[in-house]
């Protein structure tokens, strides 16, 4: 049995639908994500879990058992919000002691268990510190061992590392893999961040309006979309509106208006005239000079613009009809910024097994 299991949970706000019949359930050990942008439900959902919310119909259930009739300081759960929420008036030590006694766990327990958790986010040498006295980081990592100080069977990860700067967030992602590792507590995070979300998830499920879109490992999300919107909301991505003019047992012949025609990968159920979208990822599509790319579905443009990030470069690329397409290169020659200027003559080009016809 799944140590989580969310039954046909919906959660109404007058007339709308902040959450509409999800289920899911969540393993012990995971690191299961709730992604989707702002507005989606994966907040509402992990209030419900936490109990600071209930569901207007469905179940939710931790260990087979319904929490309906549990309320939030009885549940085995602790939440970590963005904001950290720690006591100003309290040490480093204190605050991670504070769900202890508040449990009424014996002194030399609350000691014990405190000095392990400080041990566990790498800040011993904090714990008589205020939090004024700490890093964004360091806050973070306080609250993340004040939440896991009572060991819950479940810890609610709100948005955790949002206030935290780019270097800093990363380092903290690192951190999090690690200590859910070491910990072995089941963790279910919310995110609008979609490459955080990749980075640290065994599962991710993507919700729209209430709903989850897509639930899948983290790759094949990113190689796998099931339609246009987790297509675009995961990474960057090239779309293209087409016609399938020909549906063969190992290909796709598909049109694209000013494009033309193109091979792309066979899809079940698919037949000659359906419209759909072809998605395609920068790093996918090859870009060169003419004489440098060989494959069949290549077409000719001029360099319109560029973005240098260090270890790739991303251009995007004008063909003679005004689309666009992004192409994504390495810079793997030392020294060398970039490799095409603006208004160079390139060819952009994707092998047939590259991309996916998207019917929705």
């Amino acid at each position: 049995m799944a140590l989580l299991q969310i039954e046909n949970v919906t959660r109404r706000y007058g007339a709308l639908a902040a959450v509409e019949d999800v289920s899911f359930s969540v393993e012990a050990g995971e690191f299961f994500t709730l992604l989707g942008p702002s507005g989606c439900g994966k907040t509402t959902l992990l209030r419900m879990i936490a109990g600071f919310e209930s569901p207007d119909a469905g179940r939710i259930l931790l260990d087979g058992v319904d929490l309906a009739d549990i309320p939030a300081e009885k549940r085995p759960v602790h939440t970590v919000f963005q904001s950290y929420a720690l006591f100003p008036h309290m040490s480093v030590a204190e605050n991670i002691a504070f769900p202890l006694k508040m449990a009424g766990k014996d002194p030399a327990t609350v000691r014990t268990r405190t000095r392990e958790a400080l041990a566990e986010v790498h800040l011993d040498d904090k714990a008589d510190n205020y939090p004024h006295e700490l890093s964004g980081g360091q806050k973070q990592r306080v609250a993340l061992a004040r939440g896991l100080v009572n060991k819950p069977r479940l810890l609610l990860l709100d948005e955790p590392l949002g206030a935290l700067d780019a270097k800093l967030r990363e380092e903290m992602q690192i951190e999090l893999i690690n200590l859910q590792k070491n910990v072995g507590v089941t963790f279910v995070f919310v995110t609008h961040a979609q490459a955080e979300a990749l980075a640290l998830s065994h599962r991710i499920a993507l919700m729209r309006e209430g709903r989850i879109e897509q639930m899948d490992e983290p790759s094949r999300l990113y190689s796998s979309p099931r339609n246009r919107f987790v297509a675009d909301f995961i990474g960057n991505i090239n779309l293209f509106e087409v016609e399938v003019k020909d549906a063969g047992t190992s290909h796709l012949r598909l049109a694209a208006p000013g494009l033309g025609e193109f091979a792309a990968l066979p899809r079940t159920g698919i037949q000659a005239g359906k419209h759909g979208w072809f998605a395609i990822r920068p790093e996918q599509v090859r870009i060169g000079k003419h004489h440098d790319v060989e494959l069949k579905n290549r077409f000719i443009g001029r360099v319109r613009d560029f973005l240098y990030i260090g270890d790739v470069t991303t251009y995007k690329v004008e063909l003679e009809n005004g689309t666009v397409i992004e192409a994504l290169m390495a810079n793997s020659d030392p020294g060398r910024a970039r490799f095409f200027e603006v208004g160079d003559e390139v060819t952009v080009a994707w092998r047939h097994d590259a991309g996916h016809f998207l019917d929705e």
